[in-house]
């Protein structure tokens, strides 16, 4: 009887899961409609004693998003005067959307990887990752990828879809 062969193992594609990408951070959403008066209007007094007494270790290592819920005109300052309170203590702040800070954490955590085991490689990225925004993803991941790759292809090592190849 012939011995069984793993020919994916023998071809040399490099498989790559986006979910190794996930953000692992906490992620939790400022929303400053919790301080408007009476649902329109941000008093700036009022704002600024929130600023002071507001417990902000809650946010340490978070990933923050900062958001307004309500349809209000929110100054810049107040974004700016929360982010003063964030800089030392979250591990990542913006302005915008839970999609938003997770698609920042995504890139970071792309632009982190070591891409030396990629270097001229033929590459499968899975299609069924455990990922948010897994458009966005992909495309980032392309690219870090396509400059240094042989080859990108997108599925299962059974049946991959070609989306790049370096011209010879």
């Amino acid at each position: 009887m012939e011995e069984i062969r793993n020919k994916v193992a023998e071809s040399g594609l490099i498989s790559l899961d986006l979910a190794k990408y996930k953000p692992t951070q906490d992620i939790v959403g400022i929303d400053v409609s919790e301080q408007l008066w009476q649902g329109l209007v941000l008093k700036e007094k009022d704002f600024r004693t929130w600023i002071k007494e507001n417990d902000w270790t809650i946010y340490t290592n978070k990933a923050v998003y900062i958001h307004c819920s309500a349809d209000a005109i929110i100054p810049t300052w107040a974004f700016m005067l929360i982010s003063t309170r964030l800089n030392d203590i979250a591990h990542s702040y913006l302005v915008g959307t839970k999609e938003d800070i997770q698609k920042q954490l995504i890139v970071a955590n792309i632009k982190n990887e070591n891409l030396t085991p990629f270097i001229d490689g033929r590459i499968i990225v899975k299609g069924c990752s455990d990922i948010p925004c897994p458009d966005f993803s992909m495309v980032e991941l392309i690219k870090v990828l396509q400059p240094i790759s042989k080859s990108i292809m997108y599925g299962e090592p059974c049946s991959t879809v070609p989306v790049y190849k370096r011209q010879k």
